[in-house]
């Protein structure tokens, strides 16, 4: 990959990471409730959804790192992520919020473009 990509699949991982922290960690604080626009109750009630939904990104922002480590030999290992990644951002955005599309999709959407370019 090139450098630009790299960096790239590098800051969408990142990104999952942040996500994991506020869906498992954040969820039900005053940080996670506004990020998230969530009533107290709501918060509470759906605490361990969110924290699997956040492990799953976890997944995600691991796979994604695991094919930046093997370099070269990790090529198909980033794109299958990243189109993970895009996969998902889409059905959150259709399903859950419209700026999923923005904030999941798009990002991993220009990753794969710029590794596949590579």
């Amino acid at each position: 990959m090139t450098t630009l990509a790299t960096v790239a699949v590098g800051l969408v991982a990142a990104l999952h990471l942040y996500f994991l922290v506020l869906e498992m960690f954040l969820w039900a604080t005053p940080f996670g409730m506004r990020t998230f626009g969530l009533t107290r109750e709501f918060a509470v009630a759906s605490r361990s959804l969110a924290a699997n939904q956040g492990l799953y990104n976890g997944f995600l922002a691991a796979g994604l790192a695991w094919g930046i480590l093997l370099g070269a030999g990790g090529h198909t290992i980033t794109i299958f992520f990243l189109a993970c990644v895009a996969i998902a951002g889409v059905f959150g955005g259709i399903t859950a919020s419209r700026k999923i599309l923005w904030i999941q999709a798009l990002p991993g959407a220009i990753a794969l473009a710029l590794v596949l370019l590579a």
